[in-house]
């Protein structure tokens, strides 16, 4: 039981930063687009990963240099650009918050789910690295307490942020307010891009 609780403790410390796909979850909920697949694909992911550096760390940790961290982060660079763009263009459309998920592509959100996941470095630095590296020394039933525990985390991080923002956004039916959450998310993008630039430009 320590162990899951350990797990937990550590997945979730490692899962409150704000990052991209923290502020994309929050934005879907917030439009009611697919949320549950959105939080269902996060969290799949993150126990993917997780129990893939649990009990795969020493063979990745040896193909995951600083070449491939590289490569990772311009490709991320690169989509997030691409988002913000993306918003910039359609800052003044009229957004429908309580528009019936079926009336947005599944595909498209999916793949979008899909990109802020796995072309973050830090995805795989702190899920499959960082764990990995943390329980490398657990005998075998402690590592499964373990990656169980942190997948808990993400289960409960993902679909808590994934809905309370749906919730909310009963509250946020409003054109003006919706404009101003818009410049919110594209502010916070930015401010991760230009983040990932600087390791792109201190790698190179």
């Amino acid at each position: 039981m320590e162990f899951l609780i350990l797990g937990f403790i550590t997945g979730l410390s490692l899962i409150l930063a704000i990052g991209a796909q923290n502020i994309f979850v929050i934005e879907q909920g917030l439009k009611n687009q697919h949320v549950f697949l959105v939080c269902i694909v996060c969290t799949i992911s993150d126990c993917l990963l997780i129990f893939i550096g649990i009990f795969l760390f020493h063979y990745f940790s040896q193909y995951f240099n600083s070449l491939i961290e590289l490569i990772f982060n311009i490709l991320l660079l690169l989509f997030l650009i691409h988002f913000i763009y993306s918003k910039i263009k359609s800052r003044n459309e009229n957004i429908n918050l309580n528009e019936q998920t079926n009336s947005i592509s599944a595909l498209k959100i999916f793949l979008k789910t899909l990109g802020f996941t796995y072309l973050n470095p830090h995805v795989y630095s702190d899920t499959v690295f960082f764990l990995g590296n943390f329980s490398k020394n657990f005998i075998l039933s402690q590592k499964i307490m373990f990656g169980i525990g942190a997948s808990i985390a993400s289960l409960l991080f993902f679909f808590s942020i994934g809905y309370a923002s749906n919730y909310f956004s009963k509250h946020l039916n409003d054109q003006k307010m919706w404009k101003i959450i818009n410049w919110i998310i594209i502010t916070i993008m930015t401010a991760i891009s230009l983040y990932v630039l600087k390791e792109v430009i201190n790698s190179i």
